[in-house]
């Protein structure tokens, strides 16, 4: 089982002259250390449920670009896209320019957006929950096409692309990898059963995991798809810094249902954080 890195807070320390040196350290602690992704959440104010709207955060993909520069094993990728933040065209040229940078470590996570304040707060649209499900959806098929051969257009419900010219392509073969986050049942799942390589799940404990699991096993059954072939992922509420033994028995009950990899979330200091949380990548590995 793999570790992933979730750098989600940026207000410590609190001097934003620190956000970069900070990130930047962390970043290379983590790859030195075994971690097998980083990821940052896509938002433009904090997240009211961790803390406060008006602390520091920074722009994904932007930040993705700088880590890449300073890391060269990593998988990279923001856990997860909002849907409704970027013309599908112009993130799939996001997500190639981010590919080709790294030479090829770059990922799509992609979700529905759900940020309500920050979309009234910054101007974007506000739609129904159905809509962006659509939306989503036409992204995947957009961003499959313009990593394909084909350049011709696209039209959709809600998207119309007069051509889908993708140049540079992106160093990964045959594209970058796709993951959908969320554990909706009737469209996430189905969708990552239709189009993602990953899914992620939240660790909300191992009945509910469970039932995830077999209702996206449902969908590609459904949908004649290999339910083996999709990597399973998890962002874990129990910290391997602080409580390293509770988060390892955890992660082994995960790795027999299928779960490959879990994604921890700094708490406090991330430099600290994740010298700590590094001292269980060899176990988790055996798991």
């Amino acid at each position: 089982m793999d570790l992933s890195l979730h750098y989600w807070n940026f207000s410590t320390p609190s001097d934003p002259a620190r956000i970069a040196p900070t990130l930047a350290r962390t970043a290379q602690l983590a790859e030195q250390a075994g971690f097998a992704e980083f990821t940052v959440m896509d938002h433009y104010f904090q997240m009211e449920m961790r803390g406060r709207a008006e602390e520091p955060m920074l722009e994904a993909y932007t930040t993705l670009g700088y880590v890449a520069a300073l890391t060269e094993r990593m998988r990279l990728a923001v856990l997860v896209t909002g849907v409704m933040y970027r013309y599908p065209g112009l993130l799939a040229k996001i997500v190639s320019t981010l590919d080709v940078l790294s030479e090829g470590r770059a990922q799509l996570g992609i979700g529905a957006s759900w940020y309500e304040r920050e979309q009234l707060g910054l101007g974007v649209p506000v739609v129904p929950m159905a809509e962006r499900f659509e939306r989503m959806e036409e992204t995947l098929q957009i961003c499959l096409q313009m990593w394909s051969d084909n350049n011709g257009p696209y039209k959709g419900k809600h998207y119309e692309l007069a051509e889908t010219l993708c140049v540079p392509a992106p160093l990964t073969r045959p594209r970058p990898p796709i993951l959908i986050g969320g554990g909706g049942e009737k469209k996430t799942l189905l969708q990552v059963a239709r189009y993602a390589d990953a899914c992620n799940l939240f660790g909300t404990g191992l009945e509910d995991v469970t039932h995830k699991l077999e209702v996206l096993r449902g969908h590609c059954e459904a949908e004649g798809r290999d339910y083996d072939v999709i990597r399973k992922t998890l962002t874990a509420f129990t910290s391997p810094a602080a409580d390293p033994d509770t988060f390892l028995a955890e992660a082994e009950q995960y790795a027999a249902l299928g779960i490959t990899q879990i994604d921890v979330m700094p708490d406090g200091d991330p430099i600290e954080y994740t010298e700590k949380a590094a001292g269980v990548i060899e176990r988790l590995a055996g798991l």
